[in-house]
């Protein structure tokens, strides 16, 4: 296509300007606009080539559209220079005397006394062959400060205008024809130019406005999820990821993944792409995961990458957000343990109060019943068959009132009687006694014992009775045989005794209630309910921890922390050392 002098009226560059503001409302991205004005200016104009020079959000662009067989348009960001007073400008480029012209307008305004520049600053000339030379103050440093523009266009016509309140910009019209413009239409295009000015800053508000909107459609809809009762946290995550995409500038190109511990939830059509914007779920100092939202094809560079300033704020606040929904659950589960833990320490002293009273009112029966029984056998005469009788009773009495001292232990109604003693020595003194019975029952016994390790402050007793405990219990797991292993180890203050069984093991639900008093899974013939309820009141009462880790068909290990004589103990537990 030729390019065509056309010489028009002002209404017609009135009707130009309407066309460039109408663009603007439409609220199209960056490149969308510059392309369709430019068309609307060129073919308007009928100049050769359309070139502008714009900064917006601190960044220099450059777009250029060319007449040809079709119009061919093009855009990318200019290398930046500063100068002393730390201002940006456009780099130089290629340093050709049509980039020296364009920054000597750019840092020169107020205009100088150069030959082509009019009262606006605007620059034309007819023949670019024509040398030219800048004043000796211009700011940008030439050689001789001579230039020559050349090259295929013969007419140039460089006119500046502001994009908001100070950035500078630039827009060239091109003709391969000299003398192509003439000096009465150069104040029509100034008009032209700053309405394209005008135009941008409404542009910008448009799309910020847009994208501001979608921004906040995006945290509302997140607010909405959270605040939906009985919504589990994969749920929660994977309404937000879905919510990511619509947020972005590019939402047809866009798609996100969030991963918090063991979720990953990915938003529909999720695949690798080409540009990433991530951050960090960060927990209590701890990081639990990302939020990331991908590109899937090349955009132009913005601020971060091709993501917006906003777009990095907006990834950040949903982190965030997700952060204080896993704190807030956290929190939730913590107070319902400690709940937990409250009743179950209320249901401890309620059947600790119950087991004192009944205690104290059965043993006297039963001492009578037991005592009439012996003094019955030692009669002499008695037939065979009431002497097995009157064994029996004894038999019942004596195991009715070993239950009872194991509720005055559980009732704390029998105080501790403390001193130093060794932990391997305990534990030995109670193999002893059950050694036999493991190989019976088929059970490899291995000891794993720390030597020298450092005694503790304890009452013998009640250790012995708590190993004794375990020990058959973990014979009772493994009816087929198997493996027990005793081990004792010192470590951060607390010696350590852990009992390991390879028996039929506990489910979760079994776990939760082990220390229950009353609670067993066992036949009514083979338990009370008493042992560990018994084991962890004597624990406690030593100032110790007892832990419990198990899985059906894989065994179960307890691990009992004692305090190490003058670690940690208390001041209750230091003064019955004394007094023992």
């Amino acid at each position: 296509m030729k390019a065509v002098p056309i010489h028009k009226s002002p209404r017609e560059f009135s009707d130009l300007s309407c066309q460039i503001l109408r663009n603007a409302n439409r609220g199209i991205l960056r490149r969308d606009f510059l392309s369709g004005i430019s068309r609307l200016i060129i073919d308007f104009s009928g100049c050769d080539a359309l070139e502008m020079r714009l900064k917006e959000r601190n960044r220099h662009y450059r777009s250029e559209m060319i007449r040809g067989k079709k119009l061919a348009f093009r855009m990318e960001v200019i290398p930046e220079v500063k100068n002393e007073p730390s201002e940006i400008f456009p780099g130089p480029g290629a340093k050709t005397d049509l980039e020296k012209l364009c920054a000597f307008i750019i840092q020169s305004l107020p205009p100088s006394s150069l030959s082509g520049i009019v009262a606006r600053g605007s620059f034309w000339i007819g023949d670019t062959a024509k040398e030219l030379k800048l004043p000796a103050s211009s700011p940008v440093k030439l050689r001789g400060n001579t230039i020559r523009i050349g090259g295929e266009y013969k007419s140039l016509l460089i006119i500046p205008f502001t994009v908001g309140i100070k950035d500078i910009s630039l827009i060239l019209f091109k003709s391969k024809k000299a003398n192509f413009f003439g000096e009465n239409e150069i104040p029509l295009y100034e008009g032209i130019a700053q309405n394209l000015g005008v135009a941008l800053v409404h542009r910008h508000t448009q799309v910020a406005l847009r994208e501001r909107v979608k921004e906040f459609t995006c945290l509302y809809g997140i607010a909405k999820i959270v605040a939906c009762p009985d919504i589990s946290l994969k749920e929660i995550l994977q309404n937000t990821v879905e919510l990511l995409p619509p947020a972005w500038l590019y939402p047809e190109i866009t798609t996100a993944r969030i991963t918090v511990d063991r979720y990953s939830c990915r938003a529909p059509g999720f695949a690798a792409g080409v540009s990433r914007l991530t951050a960090e779920i960060i927990v209590n100092e701890i990081t639990r995961g990302r939020v990331e939202v991908i590109y899937k094809k090349e955009k132009p560079k913005l601020d971060e990458g091709p993501f917006l300033r906003e777009e990095r704020n907006l990834i950040d606040t949903v982190a965030q957000k997700i952060a204080l929904v896993l704190e807030r659950r956290q929190a939730e589960e913590d107070r319902a343990g400690l709940q937990e833990q409250l009743r179950h320490a209320d249901r401890l002293a309620t059947i600790g109060q119950l087991a004192a009273g009944v205690a104290h009112e059965l043993n006297e029966p039963l001492g009578s019943i037991l005592g009439f029984a012996q003094l019955s056998r030692r009669n002499s005469g008695l037939p065979q068959e009431v002497d097995r009788d009157l064994q029996k009773i004894i038999n019942a009495s004596l195991h009715a009132r070993e239950i009872i001292k194991k509720l005055m232990v559980f009732a704390r109604q029998m105080p501790p009687r403390k001193t130093a003693v060794s932990l391997n020595q305990i534990v030995e003194e109670g193999i002893y006694f059950l050694e036999s019975r493991c190989a019976k029952s088929g059970i490899e016994l291995v000891r794993k014992f720390l030597p020298a390790l450092p005694e503790i402050t304890a009452d013998p007793s009640q250790l012995h009775q708590v190993l004794i405990n375990l020990i058959v219990n973990a014979i009772q797991a493994m009816p087929k045989g198997g493996k027990l292993t005793l081990e004792t180890l010192a470590k951060d203050g607390q010696v350590v005794l852990i009992v390991r069984d390879t028996g039929t093991g506990m489910n979760k639900d079994v776990l939760k209630k082990i220390f229950t008093p009353f609670f067993t899974t066992k036949d009514v013939h083979e338990g009370t309910g008493l042992g560990l309820s018994v084991v962890h009141g004597i624990i406690t009462s030593h100032g110790g921890s007892i832990k419990v880790e198990s899985r059906i068909g894989a065994g179960a290990r307890f691990e009992i922390q004692l305090p190490i004589k003058g670690f940690g103990a208390t001041k209750e537990n230091e003064q019955n050392g004394k007094d023992s």
